[in-house]
């Protein structure tokens, strides 16, 4: 580890602490549908939208039909992309002559950018057409996340309101998060890719003759507004297959430290803006305090474990870190400060591939999705799964003074404890069960490239990050496969919507209740005993569940490495 990758590190988290609260300040804005510098000329816009659809902005609705208008707008966003991929042959747009999807992969990719997971079992250079890449998965970059912040609202207005039924309107909150929001900051952020090189083309192939004469063909297309909505939004999906460690996606150390600047963005605005909501911005900068302290914690396994390479290379005279899989551009710290940036939050880019890490340094990218994605998390997704856990937090606590715990005014009874425990249990039932049936099936055991402990770790990322709706892949794992597309299809979308629909009846339910006063009795909740409190129930939760997994895999990988066996 060197000062240079420790200034890289902290400085990123310096950066993004100081855009905290600017960027809370305006998702509160349109968390209460207040007018902003841009409505005057995106007001008519959202008002003809309200209008086209027959929407009155200022009706809400309880918890059951935000949930149902959710659902259905991600449904036929779903069948739409699903049509236009196995079309594509049919369709405009394809300079390339791609033909349409296999009905398995069509599936599975639809299913993917729904779900903000943007799970790739394809190439995307070489499989989807210029059409495919923006009209059906650019457009669910921006959708899939501003459901993602529409939920986030919904829950803070559960805690934030008193006796109420509504917790808000679900197209009004998507419309002007995609509006005031993603679409501004894209427009400026693809400009300043477009800059940078990346390309902006509708252009299929180029041909370029290399220094050596011979002929070579680039592969182009419309990669900087893709690129801008995937790492804001929290996809990751990326235009190449290699994401962003080619060169067209990410070509500069500026690029890749905005990229992942982008990606956070979002998830520390909102901690912010949930202090705000509720009345007392010390409680979201609580819950970001316990997601920054479990984040460095992770980047700081990573970039030792990566610094300090291979002990079996360095017994045959080969020294220094890890360089396996990364790009030399950006080199082992830039590369471990990705990895654990991209599975703390829910958007699976990567500029390295995380198959060929060391064995732990690889295990802390998979851990972090299989806390939930609360480190930091996807956009909206992070601040509404971490509320869970502290729904569970607070309950403990209320334990230890012995009364009905309270959170920001809200008494948590039994009801919101079921149902926080109902949500959190999807994860670990749907990516054990799952792994535990592909670690004995024929068909999944002709997925993984290696065997042992390494080959059990790349069957056990997919659906971790599938489940966990990251979308990173661990590198190695054969998943354009019938029975690969088919599972992890309905393994993200369990692992989407079967939190949301819990996690709304919630917020439905703590609207309704009276506010409670803090009282001499009351566990606070805003200082270091809190943090503590949070960062324990993740962990411990996390580590209970998934310790005997990883146990099989990485960590068993990890003692054969230093005990001089390579998978």
């Amino acid at each position: 580890m060197t000062f240079q990758g420790w200034f890289l590190i902290l400085g990123f988290v310096a950066i993004l602490l100081a855009l905290t609260k600017p960027v809370g300040t305006w998702l509160f804005a349109l968390y209460e549908g207040r007018r902003t510098p841009l409505h005057t000329v995106l007001g008519p816009v959202e008002t003809g939208f309200y209008k086209l659809a027959g929407i009155d902005p200022n009706q809400e609705y309880g918890w059951r039909r935000y949930a149902v208008h959710m659902l259905l707008f991600n449904a036929t966003l779903m069948a739409f992309t699903y049509a236009v991929l196995r079309l594509q042959g049919a369709l405009s747009g394809n300079p390339q002559g791609l033909a349409g999807l296999s009905p398995h992969l069509a599936f599975n990719t639809a299913i993917s950018f729904t779900t903000n997971t943007n799970w790739q079992s394809y190439g995307g250079e070489s499989t989807m057409s210029n059409l495919s890449q923006m009209l059906g998965l650019t457009i669910h970059n921006f959708l899939s996340a501003a459901t993602g912040i529409a939920l986030a609202f919904a829950l803070f207005r559960g805690f934030a309101r008193r006796e109420t039924k509504a917790i808000g309107n679900f197209w009004a909150d998507a419309t002007r998060v995609t509006l005031y929001l993603l679409l501004p900051i894209s427009i400026v952020y693809a400009t300043f890719l477009i800059a940078s090189g990346v390309p902006q083309t509708l252009s299929g192939v180029v041909d370029v003759q290399t220094l050596e004469g011979a002929k070579q063909s680039l592969l182009l297309g419309p990669v900087a507004s893709q690129e801008a909505i995937k790492m804001l939004g929290t996809n990751g999906g990326g235009f190449f297959n290699a994401n962003s460690a080619h060169p067209f996606e990410n070509p500069t150390a500026l690029t890749n430290l905005v990229q992942m600047l982008s990606i956070f963005l979002i998830g520390f605005g909102l901690t912010w803006t949930f202090g705000k909501a509720v009345g007392n911005t010390r409680q979201g900068w609580a819950i970001l305090s316990a997601m920054v302290i479990l984040f460095l914690a992770g980047v700081t396994v990573t970039y030792w474990q990566e610094a300090a390479g291979n002990p079996v290379l360095h017994h045959l005279g080969v020294a220094g870190g890890n360089m396996e899989g990364k790009e030399v551009r950006f080199g082992i710290a830039a590369s471990a400060l990705f990895s654990v940036v991209t599975t703390a939050a829910s958007c699976g880019a990567v500029n390295s591939m995380h198959d060929s890490f060391t064995a732990l340094g690889g295990m802390i990218p998979l851990f972090n999705i299989q806390l939930g994605e609360v480190v930091i998390g996807g956009v909206g997704a992070g601040i509404y799964g971490f509320l869970l856990f502290a729904i569970l937090a607070v309950f403990v606590a209320g334990l230890m003074v012995g009364r009905t715990p309270e959170y920001v005014g809200k008494k948590i009874e039994a009801r919101e404890v079921k149902l926080a425990v109902l949500a959190i249990a999807v994860l670990p039932l749907m990516i054990l069960g799952l792994t535990a049936l592909s670690s004995v099936l024929q068909q999944g055991l002709a997925g993984p490239l290696n065997k042992g402990p390494h080959g059990f770790s790349e069957i056990l990322y997919a659906f971790t990050s599938a489940v966990g709706n990251n979308g990173s892949a661990f590198a190695g794992l054969t998943a354009n496969t019938p029975y690969y597309n088919g599972l992890l299809g309905v393994a993200m979308w369990v692992g989407r919507f079967f939190i949301i629909v819990p996690m709304l009846a919630i917020a439905g339910g703590l609207a309704a209740k009276k506010y409670t006063p803090e009282s001499a009795g009351s566990f606070p909740t805003t200082g270091g005993l809190w943090v503590g409190l949070l960062v324990g129930i993740v962990l411990i939760l996390g580590g209970l569940t998934f310790l005997p997994s990883l146990a099989l895999g990485p960590i068993a990988d990890h003692l054969a490495m230093i005990s001089g066996k390579l998978s």
